[in-house]
């Protein structure tokens, strides 16, 4: 079996370079469990698009903003519209991952925000309300859809039919 090295990364680690192109870094914030279910769901995206399908390309981008690759840097500050799209990315991404299982607005938080992922629950909830009035996702209480800016306790997020 073939040596199966770590790309050279740049002294600050948050780019690896290959073949003399810097690319950038996954989060390193974001747990191993969360982070294989985005990888999951990235490389999905790459077959699709050598499939040619349609959703394919935004898939990818969805992925790699979630794992912090594009978008606003994970090494800056954590506000503002640059992190909301990383947000709904994150929440995309792990809806199509988990297919017919729904997935916790903590799991969203806890992928973005590392140790702390409780900062960012409010942030998740008001990006998860936009997402639902575009039907992308629904959120559910107890089995039912709810508004998720009027439920209390518990909610749950799965794909809508929008997206």
């Amino acid at each position: 079996m073939p040596d199966r090295t770590e790309p050279e990364r740049t002294p600050d680690g948050r780019h690896f370079v290959i073949d003399g192109r810097r690319w950038r870094a996954t989060d390193p914030s974001i747990p191993d469990s969360f982070r294989q279910e985005l990888v999951d769901e990235l490389m999905s995206a790459r077959r699709a698009v050598k499939a040619s399908e349609a959703d394919a390309r935004g898939r990818v981008n969805d992925a790699k903003t979630a794992l912090g690759e594009r978008g606003h840097p994970w090494w800056e500050e954590r506000t503002g519209s640059e992190f909301d799209e990383r947000i709904a990315a994150t929440i995309r991404t792990l809806t199509r991952k988990r297919g017919d299982s729904s997935i916790c607005p903590s799991d969203v938080a806890r992928t973005l925000g590392g140790e702390s992922w409780r900062s960012h629950m409010d942030d998740v909830r008001r990006i998860a309300y936009a997402l639902a009035a575009r039907a992308e996702i629904v959120v559910t209480q107890k089995g039912e859809p709810v508004r998720i800016d009027r439920a209390r306790g518990p909610v749950r997020i799965v794909r809508g039919p929008a997206l």
